[in-house]
This record gives C-alpha cells, sequence and structure tokens, in this order.
C-alpha cells in the first residue's frame, strides 16, 4: 500500500485562467473567458473532459508517481492516471507530440527543442533551481582529461535535445572551444552508460541517477559539474489541448505535485526509503542524488529570466531556426494559476506567425 499524508486544508489554487501576452514584457488586461472558481463552489465536471490523466516521467524517478496523492486526489472525480516511463526529455516531448502523454517534467532544453519542431505544449509549472550537482561531464578516472580544454578532438557523448546538451555546449564555451572542437555523440543515457563504461568513449555528461552512479561504482572523475551554467530546474509540461480543456485538473495534479514536493524537501530520508525500492541502486548513492535534489514548485512569471537565456541562447547560437523558433518563444498565450508559494504561468506557442 502507497503510503500517504494527510492533505493540508489550505485552498491552493483560487483560480486557473487565460490570459493574453502580446509580448514578455507586457501582460494583456483582457481575460479570455476560462475562469475556475474554488472547488467547494465550482461545478464538479467544469474544467474536466477526459477520464484519464497520462503523466510521463523519467528514469530518475518521480516521488509523486510513488506517492500516489494525483490519484488518490482524483478517483472521487472519476479520473484515473497512467504513468509512462522514458529515457530523457527528448522522449517524453516526442510521445506528448504524438499523444502518448498529458504532463511530464523536463529540464530546460527538451522543450525548448521540441516548440522549435512544432510541438504544441504549455509550461504549467517549475521545479525550484537546482545547485547543478546533479549534472555534470565525466571522465575516466585514468584519463588525461584534465580540464575542459582538454576535450577538443574527443568523443563526447550526450542526449542530443536534453539538459546536458546545453551544458556540454556552455561548459565547451568555458574552456574556449567549439562544438566543432569535439566528436559530439548523442546517445540515451542508457546506451551511454554501457559505451562509457567499456571505455569506449572519452567523456559523458549526464545526470542522476547514471551521474552517480558512475561516480561510485565506475569510479568516473567530476571534469565539471553543472554548477552556475544548467540550474534552472525542471518543468512540467502540458500538451496544450489537454490543458485548455482541463484546466481543473491541471490545478488538481499541480496541487499535488506541490504537496509531494515540500513533503519531499522535508523528509528526504524518508525519499530514500521510498524509491529505494523501485529505483534498485545502492543506498550510499541514492541518498547523494536525494540530497543533491530539489523539490517543489516555483512560480512562473513573464521575467522568468534563466529560462529565457536558455531560449535565447539556443536561437542566437543558430542551433535553432531563428524565425521560426521565436514565433513560438516571444508571441505566447499564458495560463495563470494562483498556488500558495506562488503565481504559476504557462506559456504557449503562438499560431499568429512571427512576433518580429
Amino acid at each position: 500500500m502507497i503510503p500517504v499524508f494527510k492533505q493540508p486544508r489550505v485552498k491552493i489554487f483560487q483560480h486557473f485562467s487565460l490570459l493574453l501576452l502580446p509580448g514578455l514584457l507586457t501582460i494583456s488586461t483582457t481575460l479570455i473567458s476560462c475562469s475556475v472558481q474554488t472547488p467547494n463552489s465550482e461545478n464538479p465536471t467544469n474544467g474536466l473532459k477526459t477520464k484519464v490523466v497520462r503523466m510521463g516521467y523519467q528514469s530518475s524517478g518521480d516521488i509523486v508517481r510513488l506517492k500516489g496523492l494525483i490519484e488518490k486526489r482524483l478517483k472521487p472525480l472519476g479520473i484515473s492516471v497512467e504513468w509512462a516511463q522514458f529515457a530523457a526529455g527528448p522522449q517524453l516531448m516526442e510521445a506528448m507530440n504524438v499523444g502518448r502523454v498529458d504532463i511530464g517534467s523536463v529540464g530546460e532544453t527538451p522543450p525548448i527543442f521540441a516548440q522549435a519542431a512544432g510541438t504544441s505544449l504549455v509550461y504549467v509549472a517549475s521545479n525550484k533551481p537546482s545547485t547543478g550537482k546533479s549534472s555534470g561531464i565525466l571522465v575516466q578516472k585514468d584519463s588525461p582529461i584534465r580540464t575542459l580544454a582538454d576535450l577538443k578532438g574527443r568523443k563526447v557523448v550526450f542526449q542530443k535535445g536534453s539538459a546536458s546538451h546545453y551544458l556540454l555546449i556552455k561548459a565547451l564555451e568555458e574552456g574556449g572551444l567549439k562544438y566543432s572542437d569535439i566528436q559530439a555523440i548523442s546517445l540515451p543515457p542508457s546506451e551511454a552508460r554501457d559505451a562509457f563504461i567499456q571505455g569506449k568513449i572519452d567523456a559523458w555528461v549526464t545526470w542522476d541517477p547514471f551521474l552517480a552512479v558512475a561516480q561510485k561504482k565506475a569510479n568516473a572523475r567530476l571534469l565539471r559539474d553543472a554548477s552556475g551554467i544548467s540550474t534552472q530546474g525542471r518543468y512540467y509540461m502540458a500538451a496544450r489541448k489537454f490543458a485548455t480543456e482541463n484546466p481543473k485538473l491541471v490545478r488538481l495534479v499541480l496541487e499535488e505535485i506541490d504537496n509531494t514536493g515540500q513533503w519531499g524537501e522535508k523528509n528526504r530520508s524518508e525519499v530514500v526509503k521510498l524509491t529505494i525500492p523501485h529505483l534498485k541502486i545502492d543506498e550510499d548513492i541514492l541518498t547523494t542524488m536525494i540530497e543533491r535534489r530539489t523539490y517543489g514548485l516555483r512560480p512562473i512569471t513573464p521575467e522568468i529570466g534563466l529560462w529565457r537565456d536558455v531560449d535565447w541562447y539556443w536561437t542566437k547560437t543558430r542551433y535553432l531556426d531563428c524565425s521560426y523558433f521565436i514565433n513560438f518563444s516571444y508571441r505566447t498565450l499564458a495560463v495563470s494559476c494562483s498556488l500558495s508559494s506562488g503565481n504559476y504561468v504557462a506559456f504557449f506557442g503562438s499560431e499568429n506567425g512571427c512576433y518580429f
């Protein structure tokens, strides 16, 4: 039986509404009629057009899934929850693109690539920013690679379109290198792990639990972690059609994600106990991983700063098509919701052409 904790009585959401943003710096005061009243007075079928919510998560585990609070919250409404695991964020985003996932958690880079490719998605919430300790660039213990500049000409493996991709590019710049200076190889984490252990690659850019396991089990040496580079935190994404048709459902799901995250922040030893049967890794490795992870949600505002830095970086470096990409980043619709911990805004891609 999945353990649960008593739900707080505070009514976290007071509304969930759509508003138009002509640009990131000016918020229109005109509201599109899509407000949701407080739980006690709302129609139980309002904002609920589905009987199943399909949640996506990654191989690092998800205490939201393990806690089971979303299922408990939605069961009285006749809504079930289905979970699907993915190797990394880009795979989860592709599943959302083809209609297999309604809501999922990814790093800052996957949704940017997905939007540039035309995926109709929204940002519905963000996790608190990390310290950057849970991602990094690994080399073999006895590798002659001692600095970032030493990566020149080397085989470096990472997952294309992931947060590790962004970490690699920025780290190369820090070391005075260009992307073309390395032998870049894109592999999902499980395949990259095998290649690294077998000594077939020189460096591996990855995240927990792969990072923590490789450091402990393979005696991998950390060349550079993501501190100061990739610390934006994770984002909860939703398929645009699902979010606009089910605003109440998104609201309820976010409440339980936030509740679970607040519990995780305060009870890390319990998080270890909860996740160890599922991740099947040594307790000391899991403890390290849990200690350097952040839980709980934070506001997404029109001034989302670090997210925009990553967004603009991929555009200005021309890894993504600028005219098409800016269309999705700077002319937006937004979903605004009020949580006890702040205001959450989800950015929609525009259908009205390029903003500039």
